[in-house]
């Protein structure tokens, strides 16, 4: 028997377990939130709460209040600095970096040991579990798989302490014996120079039998185009034959499905999304046929969901799992074992389906741009603007901003549609002062424009006067109720503006 046939038969326990998740899922959400509340309970953050009175999730709901970064930023300090028992009882000495809040370029968010192994290393776990019992035929195991990752950095020069990408941090610390299941090797795979690191990984696989590749679209398409260029192959599927399945997430995978199929062209290949943040690890897609993933209900991790037209009021409505409608966008807020409680995490979702609950991840909380890892906000966006204008000499009127999706070439940009109401002394000057800033102020933004790899420099297109004014006109959107979207995630809003544009 293959090696994939055995793997299999050991997975069988959990794929039975998960199917508790059609009938159990309250059951299985309560059980998660004692253990959070009872592991907690002595923690400083538990006393400050009063956790060990909490006996109910109202009791819990009333004791907690919602919490953003810059809530927990003075607590995640003084841990990051050696303090231990704060918001978790175990020592945490990881912290995955991220793109930051109006205040600060990144955010740290904590990673403790279980929540590595309960929550980050489950989710990949379930990921094969749910793809092997809709592929009997598979030979995953019989190859190996590429895996693609971030870099990581000493924190605050604490012994074992690091900060960085969270997929470094799970590349570090993985069992010694997947090595013999992934490519490249852990110190190749933690390069920091991207470019560097690209080039290695190409030359290493590309007489691999790799079977299934994981990681963000836009940096695993650069991976790509680059064994394509060393081969000369004209489609993946020359240089890994045996390749079968792809599990991506990060971004959205939609601008870049179609190019994938014209560079994988095997009719085994599958496409599978998950949703990995730095805060957990909270969907995979079970079904090729759906694009809904199964919210996964046993990590440690206890959901909760804001109605989108609720948030920002002073007592918003929330609910838990069961109290979630179908098709209503929510705002997604966690409490999980890495000492996260109440955490607004500034992802929305919508539910496809109950029992199981299946979602869909429909955008950010904030406008936003995040069609390559960027994760661009508006106050990234108000910052580089303000800089650009000072250098300049610019007033800007209005503005909105989206993606240029990548070309034939791979090459991608933000373009910026700008109603000056007094022009820059040069438009290529104003566009490397802005895209410096949004480098300064977003660490994700930077990481995508390194080297021009992912990102190439945005493009500024000057509006017309009253461009703006006209779209909203045309609209019927005139009035102070309605706004210019400052930034979208598609080019749904600027193509409208551009036909303006004349």
């Amino acid at each position: 028997m293959k090696i994939t046939g055995l793997i299999s038969k050991v997975m069988l326990p959990r794929q039975r377990a998960l199917q508790a998740y059609d009938t159990d899922a309250e059951s299985l959400q309560m059980k998660q939130l004692k253990n959070l509340v009872a592991k907690a309970c002595c923690t400083e953050w538990g006393v400050e709460h009063d956790y060990h009175t909490i006996r109910t999730y109202e009791e819990y709901a009333k004791r907690v209040p919602i919490q953003s970064y810059d809530d927990i930023k003075p607590y995640v300090e003084r841990m990051r600095h050696g303090a231990q028992n704060v918001l978790w009882p175990s020592q945490v000495k990881w912290y995955a970096k991220s793109s930051g809040t109006t205040n600060d370029k990144s955010k740290f968010i904590p990673v403790s040991a279980e929540g590595l192994k309960h929550m980050h290393y489950m989710g990949p776990v379930d990921c094969v579990a749910y793809y092997l019992q809709t592929r009997p035929d598979s030979r995953f195991f019989d190859g190996k798989g590429v895996i693609l990752g971030g870099s990581h950095a000493p924190n605050y020069n604490l012994k074992d302490s690091l900060v960085g990408d969270l997929s470094a941090i799970l590349i570090e610390n993985m069992n010694p014996m997947a090595n013999f299941l992934r490519v490249p090797d852990k110190q190749t795979a933690l390069l920091s120079d991207f470019e560097e690191k690209m080039e290695r990984i190409a030359r290493s696989t590309i007489h691999k039998n790799i079977t299934n590749i994981s990681g963000v679209p836009s940096w695993m398409m650069a991976l790509i185009k680059r064994v394509l260029e060393i081969t000369g192959a004209q489609s993946l599927d020359e240089v890994w034959p045996n390749l079968e399945v792809f599990f991506h997430g990060g971004v959205s995978f939609a601008p870049y499905r179609e190019t994938y199929q014209q560079l994988i062209r095997g009719s085994r290949m599958q496409y599978r999304e998950t949703y990995n943040a730095s805060e957990g690890f909270f969907g995979v897609q079970n079904d090729p046929s759906d694009p809904s993933m199964m919210l996964m209900l046993d990590y440690g991790v206890f959901y909760e969901f804001i109605p989108m037209e609720e948030l920002g009021k002073e007592n918003p409505h929330i609910v838990p799992l069961t109290g979630i409608e179908l098709g209503r966008n929510y705002a997604v807020v966690i409490s999980n074992m890495c000492g996260l409680w109440r955490y607004l995490i500034g992802d929305t979702v919508r539910f496809t389906s109950k029992n199981p609950y299946k979602f869909v991840i429909s955008g950010r909380t904030k406008h936003f741009i995040n069609a390559f890892g960027e994760e661009l906000v508006v106050e990234n966006a108000e910052k580089g603007l303000q800089a650009a204008c000072a250098a300049t000499g610019a007033q800007v009127s209005e503005y909105t901003a989206a993606p240029v999706f990548m070309d034939t070439d791979a090459k991608c940009r933000h373009q910026w549609l700008i109603e000056f109401a007094m022009m820059p002394d040069s438009i290529e000057h104003f566009a490397q002062v802005l895209d410096e800033t949004l480098q300064q102020v977003n660490s994700d933004y930077e990481a995508k424009r390194y080297k021009d790899i992912t990102l190439q420099l945005l493009e500024v297109v000057p509006a017309r006067p009253n461009l703006f004014h006209d779209w909203l006109k045309a609209k019927g959107k005139l009035g102070g109720q309605h706004k210019v979207p400052r930034l979208s995630n598609t080019r749904e809003y600027i193509d409208e503006m551009l036909t303006f544009n004349k």
